[in-house]
């Protein structure tokens, strides 16, 4: 049986295979602002205060550039600029995960929890694969969860390798489905949500094809992941046993640490129809986790001087993440700080020009689909992109609503494809997985699901989706 990782650490691999991928996209990045002229978009503000762009004032050229020392310190400078907020957010939450894990491994809490799964539904491990695979899925694609699913990623993981699969088809399983479910976007709040606020379109409308997209998506997720685990339940000889003995105290915890976290999800899954908790999610799920992960130490019997201890000890072994979130956040620091981002997306935009409508559509998702690699919030790209390309849609006849699809489907995917992506790095670690592991077993499922979301989006245009 392959052997559990204990605790959560960022391993040495890991870290240095990501510090060089990210360090060279950190220097292509500084080069482009050699190579191509700032410029911006006249922008003004709309009824919430959001600056978009003003497709009336149009594009001009201006001085851009970005000093050397800037970019060398942009990982830092970037907690000050515009999202910074939010960077530092991700930073804190990747912390309380260490501490809390690490709380729960010296206390015996996650070992007796996995135990206790793998005792009660070890049988059916192909059945829950497929539910597992559709709660995340239903996380991302109904409340807009991406993030915040991070601390359910290790404990996803660590039950994939005792059913007897491998890191890979745990990570398959929650975020590549999170993502997956984000990415269809049937009420997702942060990017469909806020794009078809922007384009005028009543909240959440046109569901029907979204719902379709969901469903044919997760098939595709299910039998990528099923061909995968049943790959290596062939080449296995033994078959996964794990021996479990019931304890009341660890009952007791395992029940407190459940119902916190579970308190926890329906507070997430009540922000879609309660607005002032959407930019509280994150928030929730820490307090919430760091909660439930105290309260069931305690109750193991874990106090005072050991549980700090043991806390300290997640948080520095988790450490090493917060500098490949730095790096990765400075890359759009650095593009919007030149002025060059403005230049990127106007010369995209003026490509369009002569094609026909099918072309049209899938160009679209793929400018979303470039952009995202340097601007991973979904609300920041609608705020960016949705004023200009709705309107540039229309003239060549193609309806808001198949343009609110293709943006979903370009912000969302490349998620947990990208190496800009904060949530990938931070679970990537977490699992002990490379990036190069990563991209390896995924671009196969990628590849297939561009494929099947352009003739989606294809499919809307014949049927005049609107």
């Amino acid at each position: 049986m392959a052997k559990q990782k204990q605790g959560l650490n960022v391993s040495v691999k890991s870290f240095l295979t990501a510090i060089v991928v990210i360090l060279l996209l950190m220097v292509l990045t500084y080069g482009l602002t050699f190579l191509i002229p700032g410029g911006e978009y006249a922008r003004i503000a709309d009824e919430a205060g959001n600056l978009i762009i003003d497709t009336a004032g149009g594009f001009s050229y201006i001085d851009g550039g970005l000093p050397f020392w800037k970019w060398l310190l942009s990982p830092i400078l970037v907690l000050g600029a515009e999202g910074g907020g939010m960077v530092a957010a991700i930073i804190v939450f990747l912390l309380v995960i260490g501490g809390v894990f690490s709380a729960l491994e010296r206390c015996g809490l996650m070992n007796y929890m996995l135990d206790k799964i793998v005792a009660q539904f070890g049988g059916a491990r192909y059945r829950l694969l497929a539910v597992l695979s559709f709660f995340f899925m239903a996380m991302g694609a109904f409340i807009g969860s991406f993030e915040e699913c991070v601390p359910l990623v290790p404990i996803v993981v660590a039950l994939s390798v005792s059913l007897g699969w491998d890191d890979l088809t745990g990570l398959g399983m929650s975020l590549l489905a999170v993502g997956c479910g984000f990415a269809s976007g049937v009420c997702n709040p942060f990017t469909v949500g806020v794009a078809q606020s922007l384009a005028g379109l009543p909240m959440f409308s046109g569901i029907w094809l979204r719902a379709i997209s969901f469903l044919l998506i997760y098939a595709l997720l299910l039998l990528f992941l099923l061909r995968h685990a049943k790959k290596i339940d062939k080449n296995r000889s033994d078959a996964p046993t794990r021996s479990f003995t019931a304890d009341k105290q660890l009952d007791r915890a395992l029940l407190c640490f459940g119902g916190i976290v579970g308190a926890g999800i329906l507070l997430v899954l009540s922000s879609s129809l309660i607005p002032a908790l959407q930019d509280l999610t994150m928030i929730i799920v820490a307090v919430m986790f760091l909660a439930a992960g105290i309260t069931a130490s305690l109750v193991c019997g874990l106090k005072g001087k050991a549980l700090a201890q043991s806390f300290s000890k997640g948080m520095s072994g988790i450490f090493p993440a917060v500098f490949l979130i730095l790096m990765a956040s400075s890359i759009k620091y650095t593009l919007t700080e030149a002025k060059v981002l403005d230049t990127l997306l106007h010369w995209a935009v003026e490509s369009l020009s002569g094609l026909p409508q099918w072309q049209v559509i899938l160009f679209i998702y793929l400018i979303v689909l470039v952009l995202n690699f340097f601007i991973s919030s979904g609300s920041a790209k609608a705020f960016l992109l949705i004023p200009l390309i709705v309107p540039m849609a229309q003239i060549f006849g193609i309806q808001p609503q198949l343009c609110i699809m293709a943006f979903a489907f370009g912000d969302g995917f490349s998620n947990v494809f990208y190496p800009t992506n904060a949530a990938l790095l931070i679970s990537l670690g977490l699992a002990d997985v490379s990036y190069g592991k990563w991209v390896k077993f995924s671009w196969k499922f990628q590849a297939l699901n561009l494929l099947l979301t352009s003739l989606l989006l294809l499919a809307g245009l014949a049927l005049g989706y609107r």
